[in-house]
């Protein structure tokens, strides 16, 4: 199988897991819970050759088969890859698709670590999986690779968690408060309770403006790298790639999963008390961190921070200018970079992992 090769509704297609009555860790119960996600490949005899690759902030699952395919580290004739997609999502449970009365503003919190509980009770119970490859993922896909290690350290070989982090940082929540102010100002935002069919368009396009400024770098707008996207302006590509990403998503959905991010941080998983390094001391698999080289949600030096903690990781550093989204499957050398990493990773390539804890930034 080969998503290049498929039509869209074919990418788009998937499958809905229920969760039945889902217990969220802010005290709610979340009835009749689901999760959409997309298998691509086929379970081997002994279920040994699975692979969890989790979505990302308003992600849905076709939106990571760009690392998907024959002759990739993730490919379907040799693996059995879960893109799981996250609560919040528009596709699993969400503001967006819940009655009511949870829906809309009344959608409880999700943490990261409900997330992956409800992914594993996928994995385990539906597919009687209970050993992993790798999980892998971008942005707050990392976040729940990282997850993943932490809540069940036995479970998986490797992670590869890139243009993420373990814990969002402060500077990083200021950046969200700056999206959440700009959806919710939106007069027709009604404190969450505006129409479906009348969304706060004002305030999605703010959000998008916002975001514009952080999600690529000061050198990418500096060398008008929008230009080998297809752009012809500043405003070309403000309006035509960011307002355009926004307005096909929910508010109360992007909220929902801004409050995920928001308080992300796998040192609150149980018995690790808050603390971020006891939590990432405690990961047993092979990992390769990589952030991207000058990223302005997840600097390189926070990774470098988190890599320190972990006994069997290496952080290797994705170069560019493309900044955030050099995770996001828009230029082919980011992705053969990516990819590159993985089937080291997957291989068993990578040894004497613990001595290789050094930057590693292409000038």
């Amino acid at each position: 199988m080969d998503p290049r090769t498929m039509s869209q509704s074919e990418r788009e297609s998937h499958e809905i897991y229920d969760l039945g009555d889902f217990k969220l860790i802010c005290g709610i119960t979340l009835r009749k819970a689901k999760l959409a996600y997309k298998a691509w490949g086929t379970i081997n005899a002994d279920k040994s050759n699975a692979i969890v690759y989790p979505t990302w902030y308003s992600g849905r699952h076709w939106e990571n088969d760009w690392l998907i395919g024959p002759g990739m580290a993730l490919d379907p004739a040799k693996y059995f890859i879960m893109v799981i997609n996250m609560f919040g999502n528009g596709l699993s449970s969400s503001p967006s698709n819940t009655p009511p009365p949870f829906d809309r503003a009344r959608f409880p919190q999700i943490a990261v670590q409900d997330n992956v509980r409800a992914q594993h009770q996928l994995v385990t119970e539906k597919f009687g999986i209970t050993s992993l490859e790798c999980v892998v993922g971008w942005s707050m896909g990392a976040g729940q690779s990282f997850q993943w290690a932490v809540s069940y350290p036995d479970m998986m070989k490797t992670i590869l968690p890139f243009c993420g982090s373990a814990r969002t940082s402060q500077h990083n929540k200021v950046f969200l408060e700056g999206v959440k102010a700009a959806l919710t100002a939106d007069s027709k935002f009604q404190g969450g309770w505006y129409s479906p069919e009348d969304p706060p368009v004002t305030g999605l396009r703010a959000a998008a403006r916002v975001y514009a400024g952080w999600g690529f770098t000061q050198a990418f707008y500096w060398h008008e790298k929008w230009r080998e996207m297809g752009y012809t302006s500043l405003e070309d590509f403000l309006v035509g790639f960011w307002e355009g990403f926004f307005l096909a998503r929910d508010p109360n959905n992007l909220l929902t999963m801004l409050s995920t991010w928001t308080n992300g941080n796998v040192g609150n998983t149980p018995g690790f008390d808050g603390s971020v390094e006891k939590a990432l001391a405690s990961i047993k698999a092979k990992a390769i961190v990589m952030p991207a080289e000058v990223d302005l949600y997840f600097p390189v030096a926070d990774e470098e921070y988190e890599v320190s903690h972990m006994k069997n990781a290496e952080l290797r550093v994705i170069p560019g200018v493309w900044g955030h989204f050099a995770g996001g499957g828009v230029w082919d050398e980011d992705t053969k970079f990516i990819d590159d990493a993985l089937k080291e990773l997957l291989s068993n390539e990578v040894t004497h992992i613990s001595d290789m804890k050094k930057l590693s930034i292409k000038n």
